[in-house]
Protein backbone atom coordinates (compact mmCIF):
# COMPACT_ATOMS: atom_id res chain seq x y z
CA UNK A 1 0.00 0.00 0.00
CA UNK A 2 1.07 3.41 -1.32
CA UNK A 3 -0.19 6.36 0.58
CA UNK A 4 0.62 10.06 0.48
CA UNK A 5 -0.37 13.34 2.42
CA UNK A 6 -0.07 16.33 0.19
CA UNK A 7 -0.27 19.81 2.11
CA UNK A 8 -0.72 23.43 0.26
CA UNK A 9 -0.81 26.15 2.52
CA UNK A 10 -1.59 30.03 0.52
CA UNK A 11 -3.41 31.03 3.76
CA UNK A 12 -0.84 32.72 6.06
CA UNK A 13 -2.74 36.24 7.54
CA UNK A 14 0.17 37.90 7.69
CA UNK A 15 2.23 36.45 4.12
CA UNK A 16 0.03 35.20 2.32
CA UNK A 17 0.96 33.02 -0.58
CA UNK A 18 -0.51 32.53 -3.73
CA UNK A 19 1.06 28.74 -5.58
CA UNK A 20 1.18 26.43 -2.60
CA UNK A 21 -2.36 25.21 -3.11
CA UNK A 22 -1.90 25.20 -7.17
CA UNK A 23 1.38 22.89 -6.67
CA UNK A 24 -0.75 20.70 -3.67
CA UNK A 25 -3.17 20.06 -6.63
CA UNK A 26 -0.79 19.59 -9.29
CA UNK A 27 1.09 16.65 -6.82
CA UNK A 28 -2.23 14.88 -5.82
CA UNK A 29 -3.25 14.73 -9.46
CA UNK A 30 -0.01 13.07 -10.59
CA UNK A 31 0.64 11.18 -7.45
CA UNK A 32 -2.68 9.53 -7.76
CA UNK A 33 -2.42 7.53 -10.39
CA UNK A 34 0.16 5.83 -13.06
CA UNK A 35 0.61 6.81 -16.47
CA UNK A 36 -2.23 4.01 -18.20
CA UNK A 37 -4.29 5.25 -15.05
CA UNK A 38 -3.79 1.88 -12.98
CA UNK A 39 -4.01 3.27 -9.19
CA UNK A 40 -0.94 4.85 -8.00
CA UNK A 41 -1.16 6.59 -4.11
CA UNK A 42 -3.40 6.88 -1.99
CA UNK A 43 -3.57 10.65 -2.00
CA UNK A 44 -4.69 13.12 0.98
CA UNK A 45 -4.86 16.49 0.19
CA UNK A 46 -4.96 19.12 2.42
CA UNK A 47 -5.15 22.36 1.04
CA UNK A 48 -5.47 26.21 2.34
CA UNK A 49 -6.84 29.11 0.26
CA UNK A 50 -9.29 30.65 2.61
CA UNK A 51 -8.95 28.46 5.44
CA UNK A 52 -6.62 27.57 7.75
CA UNK A 53 -4.26 24.25 8.09
CA UNK A 54 -3.24 24.77 12.28
CA UNK A 55 -0.20 22.94 13.75
CA UNK A 56 -2.05 20.93 15.29
CA UNK A 57 -4.01 19.22 12.59
CA UNK A 58 -1.09 18.68 10.48
CA UNK A 59 0.85 17.21 13.46
CA UNK A 60 -1.81 14.70 13.55
CA UNK A 61 -1.95 13.89 9.67
CA UNK A 62 1.97 13.18 9.70
CA UNK A 63 1.59 11.28 12.66
CA UNK A 64 -1.31 8.97 10.91
CA UNK A 65 0.69 9.17 7.92
CA UNK A 66 3.71 7.30 9.14
CA UNK A 67 1.72 4.85 10.95
CA UNK A 68 1.88 1.16 9.71
CA UNK A 69 3.57 -0.70 7.84
CA UNK A 70 3.05 1.19 4.29
CA UNK A 71 5.15 -0.21 1.21
CA UNK A 72 5.79 3.66 1.10
CA UNK A 73 4.68 6.93 2.98
CA UNK A 74 5.40 9.89 1.25
CA UNK A 75 4.86 13.23 2.76
CA UNK A 76 4.93 16.72 0.34
CA UNK A 77 4.36 20.45 1.63
CA UNK A 78 4.16 23.92 -0.16
CA UNK A 79 3.92 27.07 1.91
CA UNK A 80 6.03 28.90 4.37
CA UNK A 81 9.24 27.87 5.60
CA UNK A 82 11.48 29.47 8.25
CA UNK A 83 14.89 28.96 9.76
CA UNK A 84 15.56 29.87 13.63
CA UNK A 85 18.41 29.00 16.22
CA UNK A 86 17.22 25.25 16.67
CA UNK A 87 16.57 24.10 13.04
CA UNK A 88 13.93 24.82 10.23
CA UNK A 89 10.06 24.85 10.90
CA UNK A 90 7.13 24.52 7.84
CA UNK A 91 5.03 27.30 9.50
CA UNK A 92 1.20 26.66 9.59
CA UNK A 93 -1.72 29.22 8.70
CA UNK A 94 -1.52 29.79 13.06
CA UNK A 95 2.41 30.14 13.39
CA UNK A 96 3.59 32.99 15.12
CA UNK A 97 7.12 34.13 16.00
CA UNK A 98 8.58 31.30 18.45
CA UNK A 99 5.35 29.23 17.57
CA UNK A 100 6.08 28.77 13.96
CA UNK A 101 4.77 25.05 13.11
CA UNK A 102 5.92 21.86 12.97
CA UNK A 103 9.71 21.69 12.99
CA UNK A 104 11.18 19.73 10.39
CA UNK A 105 13.26 17.62 12.56
CA UNK A 106 10.09 16.22 14.27
CA UNK A 107 8.63 15.62 11.19
CA UNK A 108 12.11 13.57 10.54
CA UNK A 109 11.43 11.97 13.78
CA UNK A 110 8.29 10.35 12.79
CA UNK A 111 9.58 9.51 9.46
CA UNK A 112 12.65 7.76 11.06
CA UNK A 113 10.26 5.81 13.52
CA UNK A 114 7.95 4.85 10.72
CA UNK A 115 7.44 1.16 10.04
CA UNK A 116 7.02 1.72 6.06
CA UNK A 117 9.41 0.43 3.82
CA UNK A 118 10.21 3.42 2.17
CA UNK A 119 9.60 7.04 3.39
CA UNK A 120 9.80 9.80 1.14
CA UNK A 121 10.01 13.75 2.50
CA UNK A 122 9.28 16.76 0.07
CA UNK A 123 9.14 20.15 0.53
CA UNK A 124 8.87 23.08 -1.10
CA UNK A 125 9.65 25.82 1.02
CA UNK A 126 11.81 28.75 1.69
CA UNK A 127 14.84 27.00 3.96
CA UNK A 128 13.92 23.62 3.16
CA UNK A 129 17.54 22.06 2.87
CA UNK A 130 17.36 22.44 7.07
CA UNK A 131 15.53 19.15 7.54
CA UNK A 132 17.80 16.62 8.83
CA UNK A 133 20.17 18.89 9.57
CA UNK A 134 21.24 19.34 13.65
CA UNK A 135 22.50 22.80 14.72
CA UNK A 136 24.83 21.59 17.11
CA UNK A 137 26.65 19.45 14.76
CA UNK A 138 29.35 21.77 12.70
CA UNK A 139 29.60 19.18 9.93
CA UNK A 140 27.18 19.16 7.14
CA UNK A 141 25.67 15.81 8.51
CA UNK A 142 22.34 14.04 7.87
CA UNK A 143 20.32 11.86 10.46
CA UNK A 144 18.46 9.86 7.93
CA UNK A 145 17.01 6.30 9.25
CA UNK A 146 16.98 3.41 6.15
CA UNK A 147 14.54 3.79 3.78
CA UNK A 148 14.23 7.20 3.94
CA UNK A 149 14.64 9.77 1.02
CA UNK A 150 14.13 13.88 1.49
CA UNK A 151 14.41 16.08 -1.62
CA UNK A 152 13.73 19.54 -1.37
CA UNK A 153 13.34 22.63 -3.27
CA UNK A 154 16.58 24.67 -1.52
CA UNK A 155 19.33 24.69 0.64
CA UNK A 156 18.56 25.29 4.41
CA UNK A 157 20.01 28.76 3.42
CA UNK A 158 18.32 29.58 0.00
CA UNK A 159 14.39 31.19 -0.54
CA UNK A 160 12.02 28.93 -2.68
CA UNK A 161 11.04 30.75 -5.97
CA UNK A 162 7.44 30.79 -7.43
CA UNK A 163 7.21 32.08 -10.92
CA UNK A 164 3.13 32.20 -12.91
CA UNK A 165 1.41 30.75 -9.75
CA UNK A 166 3.48 28.22 -9.58
CA UNK A 167 6.69 26.75 -7.00
CA UNK A 168 9.41 26.60 -9.81
CA UNK A 169 10.71 23.44 -7.58
CA UNK A 170 7.51 21.51 -7.66
CA UNK A 171 6.64 21.74 -11.20
CA UNK A 172 9.78 20.69 -12.30
CA UNK A 173 9.01 17.48 -9.51
CA UNK A 174 5.45 17.41 -11.60
CA UNK A 175 7.22 17.20 -15.12
CA UNK A 176 9.56 14.60 -13.91
CA UNK A 177 6.49 12.14 -12.55
CA UNK A 178 4.87 12.93 -15.70
CA UNK A 179 7.72 11.47 -17.80
CA UNK A 180 10.63 13.08 -17.96
CA UNK A 181 12.45 11.57 -15.16
CA UNK A 182 11.69 7.95 -16.15
CA UNK A 183 13.76 5.02 -17.16
CA UNK A 184 13.65 2.92 -20.53
CA UNK A 185 10.89 1.06 -18.51
CA UNK A 186 8.90 3.90 -17.65
CA UNK A 187 9.72 3.97 -13.47
CA UNK A 188 10.30 7.07 -12.23
CA UNK A 189 12.40 7.44 -8.50
CA UNK A 190 13.15 10.17 -6.47
CA UNK A 191 17.11 9.85 -7.45
CA UNK A 192 15.84 10.47 -11.39
CA UNK A 193 13.41 12.90 -10.05
CA UNK A 194 16.46 14.84 -8.27
CA UNK A 195 18.91 14.38 -11.44
CA UNK A 196 15.88 15.72 -13.44
CA UNK A 197 15.30 19.55 -11.10
CA UNK A 198 18.95 19.24 -10.32
CA UNK A 199 19.70 19.73 -14.07
CA UNK A 200 17.13 22.22 -15.31
CA UNK A 201 18.12 24.68 -12.55
CA UNK A 202 21.53 26.86 -13.32
CA UNK A 203 24.43 27.28 -10.95
CA UNK A 204 22.75 30.65 -9.82
CA UNK A 205 19.05 29.87 -9.47
CA UNK A 206 18.08 27.94 -5.99
CA UNK A 207 19.46 24.24 -5.15
CA UNK A 208 17.77 21.58 -4.76
CA UNK A 209 18.98 18.91 -1.89
CA UNK A 210 18.65 15.22 -1.92
CA UNK A 211 19.31 13.18 0.96
CA UNK A 212 18.81 9.55 1.29
CA UNK A 213 19.76 6.41 3.77
CA UNK A 214 18.57 3.56 1.57
CA UNK A 215 19.34 0.64 -0.05
CA UNK A 216 17.91 0.72 -3.41
CA UNK A 217 14.97 3.13 -5.13
CA UNK A 218 11.67 2.77 -5.04
CA UNK A 219 9.43 3.66 -7.72
CA UNK A 220 7.28 6.56 -7.67
CA UNK A 221 4.99 6.67 -10.47
CA UNK A 222 5.52 4.37 -13.42
CA UNK A 223 4.07 5.74 -17.02
CA UNK A 224 3.82 3.82 -20.58
CA UNK A 225 7.87 3.10 -21.38
CA UNK A 226 9.10 4.70 -24.75
CA UNK A 227 9.73 1.15 -25.48
CA UNK A 228 8.35 -2.29 -25.03
CA UNK A 229 9.67 -4.61 -22.48
CA UNK A 230 9.29 -7.35 -25.34
CA UNK A 231 11.76 -5.50 -28.01
CA UNK A 232 13.98 -4.44 -25.06
CA UNK A 233 14.67 -8.06 -24.05
CA UNK A 234 16.08 -8.55 -27.67
CA UNK A 235 18.50 -6.27 -27.25
CA UNK A 236 20.99 -10.05 -26.49
CA UNK A 237 19.95 -11.48 -29.10
CA UNK A 238 20.77 -8.83 -31.51
CA UNK A 239 24.15 -8.17 -29.66
CA UNK A 240 25.65 -11.62 -28.35
CA UNK A 241 28.39 -9.86 -27.49
CA UNK A 242 28.18 -6.21 -26.15
CA UNK A 243 31.33 -5.51 -27.54
CA UNK A 244 30.49 -5.95 -31.07
CA UNK A 245 28.99 -4.23 -34.24
CA UNK A 246 25.60 -5.05 -35.55
CA UNK A 247 26.87 -5.10 -39.33
CA UNK A 248 24.05 -3.76 -41.79
CA UNK A 249 23.85 -3.59 -45.40
CA UNK A 250 20.62 -2.67 -47.81
CA UNK A 251 18.40 -5.72 -47.07
CA UNK A 252 17.26 -4.50 -43.73
CA UNK A 253 15.94 -1.21 -45.28
CA UNK A 254 12.63 -2.05 -46.45
CA UNK A 255 12.22 0.71 -48.73
CA UNK A 256 15.39 -1.12 -50.76
CA UNK A 257 14.19 -3.80 -53.31
CA UNK A 258 16.83 -6.48 -51.40
CA UNK A 259 14.96 -5.72 -48.38
CA UNK A 260 14.52 -8.98 -46.42
CA UNK A 261 11.43 -9.25 -44.10
CA UNK A 262 13.28 -10.80 -41.28
CA UNK A 263 16.16 -8.33 -41.31
CA UNK A 264 13.68 -5.37 -41.74
CA UNK A 265 12.17 -6.32 -38.67
CA UNK A 266 15.34 -6.71 -36.61
CA UNK A 267 16.07 -3.16 -38.50
CA UNK A 268 12.77 -1.65 -36.85
CA UNK A 269 13.62 -2.81 -33.48
CA UNK A 270 17.39 -1.59 -33.74
CA UNK A 271 15.86 2.23 -34.82
CA UNK A 272 14.24 2.29 -31.80
CA UNK A 273 16.62 1.45 -29.78
CA UNK A 274 18.51 4.22 -31.63
CA UNK A 275 15.25 6.39 -30.55
CA UNK A 276 15.89 5.88 -26.77
CA UNK A 277 20.07 6.33 -27.09
CA UNK A 278 20.81 2.83 -26.64
CA UNK A 279 22.32 2.07 -30.18
CA UNK A 280 24.09 4.56 -32.53
CA UNK A 281 25.39 4.30 -36.08
CA UNK A 282 28.79 3.84 -36.62
CA UNK A 283 30.35 5.57 -39.78
CA UNK A 284 27.04 7.48 -40.44
CA UNK A 285 25.04 10.32 -38.84
CA UNK A 286 21.90 8.05 -39.39
CA UNK A 287 20.52 4.68 -39.30
CA UNK A 288 18.95 4.85 -42.74
CA UNK A 289 22.43 5.39 -44.62
CA UNK A 290 24.35 3.16 -42.05
CA UNK A 291 21.72 0.42 -43.67
CA UNK A 292 22.02 1.91 -47.41
CA UNK A 293 26.10 2.05 -47.21
CA UNK A 294 26.53 -1.08 -45.63
CA UNK A 295 27.92 0.05 -42.29
CA UNK A 296 27.10 -1.02 -38.69
CA UNK A 297 25.50 0.00 -35.24
CA UNK A 298 26.83 -0.71 -31.90
CA UNK A 299 25.72 -0.07 -28.02
CA UNK A 300 25.93 2.98 -26.13
CA UNK A 301 26.55 3.20 -22.75
CA UNK A 302 23.73 2.92 -21.78
CA UNK A 303 23.01 0.25 -24.26
CA UNK A 304 25.49 -2.07 -22.50
CA UNK A 305 23.94 -1.24 -19.30
CA UNK A 306 20.00 -2.67 -20.54
CA UNK A 307 22.31 -5.61 -22.57
CA UNK A 308 23.84 -6.18 -18.91
CA UNK A 309 20.59 -5.83 -17.39
CA UNK A 310 18.62 -8.16 -19.86
CA UNK A 311 22.22 -10.84 -20.23
CA UNK A 312 21.60 -11.56 -16.69
CA UNK A 313 17.95 -11.99 -16.75
CA UNK A 314 16.94 -8.98 -14.53
CA UNK A 315 15.06 -7.39 -16.90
Amino acid sequence: MKKALIIGIDNYPSAPLSGCVNDANSMANVLEANGDGSPNFSVRLITASTNQVSKRELKQQIEELFSGDNETSLFYFAGHGCLTSVGGYIVTSDGISYDEGISMNEILQYANKSKAKNKIIILDCCHSGALGRLPDIQEDRSLLGLGLVVLTACRDSETSAEVGGNGVFTSLVVDALQGGAADLRGFITPGSIYSYVDQALGPWDQRPVFKSNITAFTSLRRINPPLATEDLRKICALFSDAAEEFALNPTYEDTDPSAVPEHCQQFKILQKYNRVNLVVPVGEEHMYYAAINSKSCRLTALGYQYWRLVNEKKL
